[in-house]
């Protein structure tokens, strides 16, 4: 007499959940044949955003429980992913009816753990009120789980989200071969540098989770802020476990320390990252450094250090140009499903030049306002929305004032602005006066030459598409423009 479907399930369910160390074995074999599959189903970056570090609990009748460490990643792995785990459970373990997701506690790292990622959770808050929804964040794991020592990581850091660019393409390579593990020892320390919000620090992510999601590896990476090194090196000597902080650094495969110019004036702190600087290049460790200078501008840092840091392989991030602000926003606009149009993006990327950060600060808000609103995205909401954001770009700034900024950055009398001298030492801060002049002004080009000693308007023209030309090659020149726009902005 055959069995009737709830006999049948019941006849599962009793040769599934027993007995219970056979169970356990069997449950962990499916569910890893499960996360195979649902990696090859959803792509390798989607399920080490989201899914890694799911955990499975175990199986109480027809359900399986799988857990999350946050209530936001257990609520969107359940409305995105949720019917997919159930349908691979269900080809798996016939048992299986239900797959029920949720949060666990996360283990907090102690006191001798590891580290925060700089910036990490402080901008939480801004994103999540913008895009309407928190911003996961990583958990710590311990190294004897993965080989890790993390904290902090922005998923949404990633190497595949990061858009290039000619201006960061350099230090996004350098980036690129650390994180494969392929880099020469000529990239020992990789030291990147650039101005406030031009992915230095997305970066330094990206390389992070390149090396710890990769399960071939058995690589133990610390990444921690240089404020955080200080606080943590402070915290030793008063606990008097300073030995203890030098073996646990300088015990890892890879030491990342995110804005190093922190270090600045702090000399006993500069001596102890000094000291576990050369322990770990003496033993064949990598080394990765960030910083808002290169380290031959880094004033207040002692000259050993700075000649160590300046001995690997230094890649800059320049500022951004127009092109690459229109990739990124169309990149992020796609990303968040917003149907941003190509005139919005254009005036975005032409109004806010100074960093990354703001240009997405923009756009999030932008997005987050026509949603709630049922507004469609315009150069008019745009306007309304950003008010504070546009009115800080729209400085009016003069001639006059650039003339002398420009004059006080390369010594030079302002009165050479407008003088007849074709000294190389006069005429290229000259080009770049007038480059600064076409960008911050709104004054046509005849009357800039006239500014510059009554010179015809294709003298202008020449000399914004040199400045134009040397910053794409020249990373001193781009820096110097680069900071004058700064300065001349606030």
């Amino acid at each position: 007499m055959g069995l009737t479907e709830a006999q049948a399930q019941e006849r599962d369910i009793e040769r599934f959940a027993a007995p219970q160390g056979q169970d356990e074995a069997v449950l962990a074999r499916q569910w890893a044949q499960v996360r195979a599959r649902l990696q090859e189903e959803i792509g390798e970056v989607e399920y080490r955003t989201w899914l890694r570090q799911a955990v499975l609990h175990g199986l109480d009748g027809d359900e399986i429980t799988v857990m999350l460490p946050t209530r936001f990643l257990r609520d969107f792995v359940n409305k995105e992913y949720g019917a997919l785990l159930t349908a691979l459970w269900q080809a798996t373990n016939p048992v299986v009816r239900r797959v029920d997701i949720r949060t666990r506690a996360v283990q907090r790292a102690p006191e001798a753990g590891v580290v925060d990622a700089a910036g990490g959770a402080d901008n939480a808050g801004a994103l999540e009120a913008a895009l309407g929804e928190p911003r996961p964040r990583a958990t710590l794991a311990k190294a004897e789980d993965r080989g890790v020592v993390l904290a902090a990581l922005d998923p949404r850091f990633t190497f595949e989200t990061f858009v290039v660019g000619k201006p960061n393409e350099f230090a996004y390579a350098c980036a690129r071969r650390v994180a494969d593990g392929q880099a020469p020892a000529g990239f020992n320390p990789l030291f990147l540098y650039g101005g406030v919000g031009l992915g230095k620090t997305h970066l330094m992510h990206a390389i992070a989770w390149e090396l710890s999601h990769r399960a071939e590896r058995d690589v133990t990476v610390a990444y921690m802020s240089a404020e955080k090194f200080m606080h943590r090196f402070i915290s030793a000597l008063r606990k008097q476990s300073t030995l203890e902080f030098k073996n646990e650094l300088r015990s890892v495969d890879v030491l990342m320390i995110d804005d190093l110019q922190f270090l600045i004036g702090k000399d006993g702190t500069q001596e102890e990252f000094f000291h576990t600087f050369n322990a770990l290049v003496d033993a064949g460790k990598q080394i990765v450094v960030s910083a808002d200078k290169s380290p031959s501008d880094l004033s207040g840092i002692e000259d050993r250090l700075r000649t160590r840091l300046g001995c690997g392989m230094v890649a800059d991030v320049h500022a951004t140009t127009y092109e690459l602000r229109m990739a990124i926003l169309e990149a992020k606009a796609a990303r968040a499903g917003a149907d941003v149009p190509v005139k919005v993006q254009e005036f975005l990327a032409q109004k806010i030049t100074s960093n990354v950060r703001e240009l997405e600060g923009a756009l999030n808000r932008l997005v987050a306002h026509a949603h709630l609103f049922n507004r469609p995205v315009t150069i008019e909401t745009a306007h309304e929305v950003l008010h504070d954001v546009l009115r800080a770009y729209d400085r009016k700034v003069t001639i006059e004032e650039i003339q002398k900024q420009v004059a006080d950055h390369f010594n030079i009398r302002v009165a050479e602005m407008a003088s007849a001298r074709r000294a190389r030492n006069i005429v290229r801060p000259r080009q770049i006066a007038m480059f600064l002049a076409k960008q911050l002004t709104t004054r046509s080009l005849p009357e800039i030459g006239r500014k510059f000693g009554n010179r015809d308007h294709t003298t202008v023209m020449h000399a914004v598409k040199q400045v134009t030309a040397l910053c794409e090659k020249d990373a001193g020149v781009a820096e110097d423009v680069e900071l004058l726009r700064r300065s001349l902005s606030v």
